[in-house]
């Protein structure tokens, strides 16, 4: 007789996963333009029969809640329908080739977002009295400021999740820390012509960034401490030596390294900065910070990727997860995140984001694998 995993197995529809993956692709949904992928989404939960609400975060954006089980859902599956801006409005749409599938989303993270739905509609195959407790949360603005999570947040803090952000399928029970720190140099004006006659901010600002690629604390803490510089922009007056420059950069932190450590790091290379650096005008500011975690992994949990990964002919690797995600919030709150799903980092972001269709698959089974555990 088959075991409940194998039914849920059997039921899962890899036609329609990928037909579902990729006319999600193909909305574009970027943070604060939601709508059209939710109502995609809510018309696929609906026809399972469960339980499915939406949640308000503001106007015309909602996070989607499905829920199946005799009991309030310890366990959610969690993933964010929102994406950054496509690289070329003409070109975000899925396309797929020789199993590979590329396009807006791919990766980070509707693929997930994919698998954990066919996930939940080869569940509700089982009759109710077998049905796990368990949540499906799609939330909304993760790529912006995770108010989608927060919000959920206010309502529910369930004892664990599973985020669909992409792992390659390695399991992520420990995260990284975040930060987003702005800095804001100021100069004097003056016609380019003339550039001793003024103070260049853009040329301040890059000695600034370059002591803090060089500051030792920074390279003491290399292998915990990711710097990068995201963004840098200056007045745009015309002719003229600029008067102000404004520069953001990411800090992603290893577990065991927390903001304030890096914070202080951060303050006194600045101030050895304004020491060294002629007519240096600064300015600070320490927009967001999130700490990094590191969760002990349940017997139960881990029993069961022991159990499944080998019948899918995956690897079992823990690794961390080294970007930001809506599983700080989470661990925050109170639950246990674990980070799981296709795609990879490598691709995120990026003009050539993608994933396998075969990853999109077996996180399917995983997932419905661990709902079941």
């Amino acid at each position: 007789m088959l075991t409940h995993l194998d039914q849920v197995w059997h039921a899962i529809d890899p036609v329609r996963l990928k037909k579902n993956l990729i006319e999600m692709i193909d909305i574009y949904s970027p943070s604060g333009k939601e709508e059209d992928i939710q109502l995609f989404l809510e018309e696929q939960l609906l026809t399972t029969g469960t339980k499915v609400r939406r949640q308000i975060v503001e106007e015309e954006r909602f996070n989607l809640i499905a829920t199946m089980g005799s009991a309030p859902p310890d366990l959610y599956l969690v993933g964010h329908v929102d994406t950054v801006p496509a690289w070329d409005i003409d070109e975000y749409a899925a396309v797929e080739e020789w199993g590979v599938i590329r396009g807006l989303g791919s990766a980070d993270m509707k693929g997930g977002c994919a698998a954990m739905v066919e996930a939940w509609m080869a569940l509700a195959t089982l009759p109710e009295t077998q049905r796990p407790s368990l949540g499906l949360l799609l939330v909304v603005g993760e790529e912006e400021n995770g108010d989608g999570s927060a919000r959920f947040l206010e309502e529910c803090c369930p004892r664990s999740v599973i985020i669909g952000e992409p792992t390659a399928l390695l399991p992520a029970f420990d995260h990284y820390g975040y930060m987003e720190v702005t800095l804001i140099t100021q100069g004097r004006r003056i016609h380019s012509s003339l550039p001793e006659l003024g103070h260049n901010a853009i040329e301040s600002m890059l000695r600034v960034l370059l002591q803090i690629e060089r500051s030792p604390a920074f390279r003491q803490q290399a292998a915990k401490l990711v710097y990068s510089i995201r963004e840098m922009s200056s007045s745009r007056a015309g002719f003229v030596v600029p008067d102000r420059c404004e520069a953001m950069i990411d800090l992603h932190l290893s577990p065991d390294l927390s903001p304030v450590t890096v914070r202080t790091i951060i303050e006194k290379t600045l101030e050895q900065a304004r020491s060294s650096i002629k007519g240096l005008d600064l300015e600070v500011v320490f927009d967001f910070e999130a700490g990094g975690y590191q969760l002990a992994p349940e017997d139960n949990t881990i029993s069961i990727l022991e159990e499944v990964y080998p019948r899918l002919n995956l690897p079992l690797n823990l690794v961390p997860f080294r970007s930001h995600s809506d599983g700080n919030l989470f661990f925050q709150a109170g639950s246990k995140p674990l980070i799981l799903g296709p795609g990879s980092l490598e691709t995120a972001h990026t003009a050539d984001e993608q994933t396998s269709f075969a990853e999109v698959e077996a996180a399917a089974r995983i997932y419905a694998a661990l709902a079941l555990g």
